[in-house]
């Protein structure tokens, strides 16, 4: 187990800056998939990523109406996951799963506004241990809030060091949505304003981040509150250019009484997109001016999707591709030379051994994800079926749409299948039925694939310690309030 106690460093402020050092900490976990460089050859990471962007909502991934010319130039340079999965597709349990590499009924954060405990070693501690300078910008959502105590008051205020979870550079707000009127807390946990659209802001205080750390080993998380809604509160010149939205064409999925609506709401979320496909270029550019592009990992992705009225449905946590497929984009010159696409399903518990793989750091005992880097790298294969996606505990959006409804599934490259507490709900080919209109499950003629399904799904099941109980269990077993 990692020791946690950094409270007896005292790192000193300069311009906003943490200068302090900090030094390696005694640690025991597992072997990673290489021993950690020195010096110079250890990789920088930009991790960015935006709130609620759906995979298919880029032109790399083929949606031509969505304009991405600097994501597009990113896709051409990267590993692009396509089958990168949102194992339990809402904000907080995913965001816990990237920073720990655990599943949400291990880590404990299957409903927003939940607090991440301090139980596991996140990935910043692992970096922050091996001499990495660490740092967040933006959206937080892992503080939570006390049971009985108010959600939205808590969302306002500042995260204490103990609950940072290894991050020094700190310019961060637990959550909103106001992108612009929006505030954050630094270091010292004294409230600032980000004057402007927040995304664009937040970008420039991670451009001077990279900036100034351009001559030793960092780690810098950005978080971007948009695309989520409110949709229609990117800047006038981005929504300009989806102004006519006769241009726009709903998903087919789309029930024609809802399309007028989902028109608008696409409209202003191309419009966060293009904005923020802009800073991604902007992100490129700065790390290629700091002469640190060959030894930089830069991720783009996204903590899950957005129905967007598919299947009549809007935000996320259900088990259809528009909220569980993300974007995934793993660009690292150093190692990679081509760009290439890899199917292979990849849920956000891979994350952290991942990119701790491909930085030569060890990964932690209770990672429960999957270490992709062997496998990029050509040194092992994998066999992997399926990604594992999940519901314990439907929140108010998915409650008043479907009466509540909890599940368990999986999502291959091909199928997805899933189950609620009644038995088997949903199975669609995925080659086929790329939109999900057709329901197959319990038809005679897939009885034999439904099968593999179920059976795959209650492997992983076992695997991650599921029992598939009813969302009140789990409730009473954290001693949780529903929100």
């Amino acid at each position: 187990m990692v020791i946690k106690d950094f409270k007896r460093y005292r790192n000193s402020i300069e311009s906003g800056l943490i200068l302090g050092f900090i030094g390696s900490l005694s640690a025991s976990c597992s072997a990673g998939s290489g021993k950690m460089g020195k010096g110079a050859d250890k990789p920088n990471l930009v991790f960015v990523f935006a709130d609620q962007w759906r995979a298919e909502a880029a032109g790399f991934a083929g949606n031509a109406q969505v304009k991405t010319p600097n994501l597009d130039r990113l896709a051409a340079e990267s590993v692009n996951f396509s089958t990168a999965i949102s194992t339990c597709p809402v904000s907080s349990p995913a965001r816990a799963s990237i920073l720990t590499g655990q599943y949400p009924l291990t880590h404990g954060i299957f409903f927003n506004d939940k607090p991440l405990a301090d139980n596991a070693t996140s990935i910043a501690e692992v970096y922050r241990e091996h001499g990495y300078r660490t740092a967040y910008i933006g959206k937080w959502h892992l503080k939570g809030h006390p049971k009985g105590e108010d959600r939205n008051k808590h969302r306002m205020m500042p995260v204490t060091e103990e609950n940072r979870q290894g991050f020094e550079y700190w310019k961060v707000l637990e959550c909103t949505h106001d992108y612009n009127n929006s505030i954050y807390y630094d270091e010292e946990n004294v409230k600032h304003s980000w004057q402007g659209y927040d995304a664009e802001i937040q970008t420039d205080s991670a451009i001077s981040f990279i900036e100034r750390n351009k001559g030793k080993p960092f780690m810098l998380f950005l978080s971007w509150g948009p695309p989520h809604d409110p949709y229609l509160t990117a800047p006038e010149k981005y929504r300009n250019i989806y102004a006519d939205r006769k241009n726009i064409k709903v998903r087919p999925n789309v029930p024609d009484s809802l399309a007028e609506a989902a028109t608008k709401q696409i409209a202003g979320y191309y419009a966060h997109i293009a904005a923020l496909d802009e800073y991604i270029g902007r992100l490129q550019a700065a790390v290629k001016e700091a002469g640190i592009e060959r030894n930089t990992i830069f991720v783009f992705t996204s903590d899950h999707g957005d129905m967007l009225w598919s299947h009549a449905l809007t935000y996320k946590q259900k088990p259809w591709d528009e909220s569980v497929l993300v974007p995934f984009l793993l660009k690292y010159p150093r190692k990679f030379k081509k760009a290439r696409e890899v199917t292979i399903p990849f849920v956000t518990p891979d994350i952290m051994p991942t990119l701790l793989g491909l930085s030569g750091l060890p990964v932690p005992d209770h990672v429960e994800g999957t270490d992709f880097s062997g496998y990029l790298l050509g040194k092992e294969d994998l066999d992997i079926k399926a990604g594992l996606i999940m519901c314990p505990v439907p929140f108010h959006q998915w409650s008043f749409q479907n009466n509540g409804r909890e599940y368990r599934g999986i999502r291959t490259e091909r199928y997805t299948y899933a189950k609620d507490l009644k038995g088997p709900w949903l199975l669609y080919d995925n080659e086929q039925d790329p939109y999900q209109l057709n329901n197959l499950v319990n038809r005679p003629e897939y009885a034999l694939i439904q099968k593999d399904l179920e059976a795959e799904l209650s492997r992983l099941l076992k695997k991650t310690g599921d029992e598939f109980r009813e969302a009140d269990y789990y409730m009473k077993k954290w001693n949780y309030d529903y929100d």
